[in-house]
């Protein structure tokens, strides 16, 4: 159960705050759980979490995941990955959206 936000909580509804749905979870907690699945279901640690977006109750979490390690590791192999969760954090579905070298600097 989540704790309730104090009254005058200056971050509650602010960028970076947090905010908790009814019965749901906060974006840290989304964060938590998409990076707890994906390490299941690939069998490697996310490295980053790159986006968390609230979809209705459910969530989006784009993570970034080491896919193949290379010498020098600016040309390792890396996936982005999105993990859908539903309200209470449960996943709903993940799928790879992108590939590209770790040295790559711009947009993907």
């Amino acid at each position: 159960m989540s704790e309730p936000e104090a009254a005058g909580d200056d971050r509650a509804g602010r960028p970076g705050g947090r905010h908790t749905e009814p019965n749901g979870i906060d974006a840290r907690q989304a964060a938590d759980r998409a990076m707890e699945y994906l390490s299941e279901v690939t069998g490697q640690e996310p490295e980053v979490v790159i986006a968390v977006e609230p979809d209705g109750d459910d969530w989006h979490v784009q993570l970034e995941l080491l896919e193949l390690a290379r010498i020098p590791d600016t040309t390792d192999v890396l996936g982005l990955y999105q993990v859908d969760l539903g309200a209470g954090g449960e996943p709903i579905g993940h799928h790879r959206t992108g590939r590209y070298h770790r040295g790559h600097v711009g947009e993907s």
